[in-house]
């Protein structure tokens, strides 16, 4: 991938946080998508009026990897530790799981299209996202897995490493992180990026090197990164743990610092604010504080339920308050490809919760995976775009199933 591309990429990254984007024409939003959801409160309303069900016809004929990807949801949903996060607003661990068997068999039955929607309208409640204003309003960006040039040993020409987990850091059943292991079962808050940088605490624990710094923080970014080697062989560097901080938006850093205006924030002016202070992109960086750990991963990437995902199928939420998983819906905006180009199109279909991004907290913001390479990084680069998202689970008087083309 040439660096050009990479330090365009990067930038990107910084501005929209989680999900990069490379806007043909800036798209001006307001609202606050990362408002907190209010305490008490679920991200989802259950859809009583059937007129405000989402027309489900257009994406029933669009199902292509849909059956693999319930099949990902059903194996975590299968280990015992999941259990702990139900019951989710009413919904059991139970009825998750037979709501992700029902779709799965109405999908295994041949069902496409309007006799599709038809039985999932039938056979299954609907509900909606909260979203960032209480009226059903997601922000969606995108994210992928990059492919980068890369070697298992440090040499002149890769020289900067992604590390693995170190041992002193622990994570919780659930994922969270506790911090670094201390005396008698404590824990202490893990060094931010900075602290780690400076530290050199970390050398020793590289997993593999790389040949542009810019394309390690990419890959920090998104999560995970396809590593070419020498020989051609192509290995996964998949996502292990970060060290506990929260993600920090570079691009909102130069709003503050007044280096940017709030209403001119664009990949445009981002290239031309570094390309003229060149020294400033790696200081900005460090005001990141949250820092990312890799593990080598057979096949494809995995989401934090660490099942592997699938393009334009796994979504990524806040797990602290979206339910894992399970199968939802979403109606937004989306690019497609047109040759090399990323082109803006409608876009509905079904999806699974099965991933979680560093800076998609709250009900008002949803990133969608793209799939690996630089189409898909294209796509996500201009995924950046407000719709509705929806859940759905089996009802409860279609719990003892019945054939779906009954």
């Amino acid at each position: 991938m040439k660096r050009e591309f990479i330090v365009s990429l990067v930038l990107a990254c910084l501005v929209f946080m989680v999900g990069c984007r490379t806007p043909q024409k800036p798209k001006v939003h307001t609202l606050d998508y990362s408002r907190p959801l209010p305490p008490g409160e679920v991200a989802l309303r259950k859809i009583t009026d059937p007129a405000m069900i989402p027309d489900f016809t257009e994406a029933c004929y669009d199902v292509a990897n849909l059956r693999e990807s319930v099949g990902h949801s059903l194996n975590y949903l299968a280990k015992p530790s999941s259990k702990r996060f139900f019951p989710y607003a009413g919904v059991t661990h139970d009825q998750a799981v037979a709501s992700l068997q029902a779709f799965g068999d109405m999908l295994d039955s041949g069902l496409t299209g309007r006799a599709l929607a038809l039985a999932i309208r039938s056979k299954f409640d609907v509900y909606i996202s909260v979203g960032c204003d209480n009226r059903g309003t997601v922000l969606f960006t995108g994210y992928y897995t990059p492919i980068f040039d890369g070697s298992l040993e440090q040499t002149g020409a890769y020289r900067y490493p992604l590390y693995k987990q170190p041992d002193d850091l622990v994570k919780g059943e659930d994922g969270v992180i506790l911090g670094r292991a201390g005396p008698g079962g404590t824990y202490t808050k893990y060094p931010s990026r900075g602290e780690l940088a400076v530290s050199g605490e970390l050398v020793g624990s590289e997993l593999v090197w790389l040949g542009d710094p810019f394309e390690v923080y990419v890959a920090h970014v998104q999560g995970s990164a396809k590593i070419r080697l020498p020989d051609g062989q192509l290995i996964t560097a998949g996502y292990a743990a970060n060290n506990g901080h929260e993600y920090r938006s570079i691009g909102q850093e130069l709003i503050a610092d007044g280096k940017v205006p709030a209403d001119g924030l664009s990949l445009t002016a981002m290239i031309d604010y570094f390309k003229a202070h060149p020294g400033e992109a790696d200081p900005y960086i460090q005001r990141n504080p949250r820092f990312v750990f890799f593990q080598m991963s057979e096949g494809a990437p995995r989401g934090s339920l660490n099942e592997p995902v699938t393009a334009m199928r796994t979504i990524a939420t806040d797990k602290a308050i979206y339910p894992r998983a399970c199968l939802a819906f979403l109606a937004t905006n989306l690019p497609g490809m047109s040759g090399r180009m990323a082109v803006d199109r409608k876009f509905s279909g079904f999806v699974l919760d099965q991933d979680t991004g560093g800076a998609i907290r709250a009900p008002g913001r949803c990133d969608v995976y793209m799939g690996i390479g630089d189409d898909a990084g294209r796509r996500a680069g201009q995924t950046y775009d407000e719709g509705k998202l929806y859940y759905l689970f089996l009802k409860p008087t279609a719990l003892t199933g019945t054939p779906w083309d009954a």
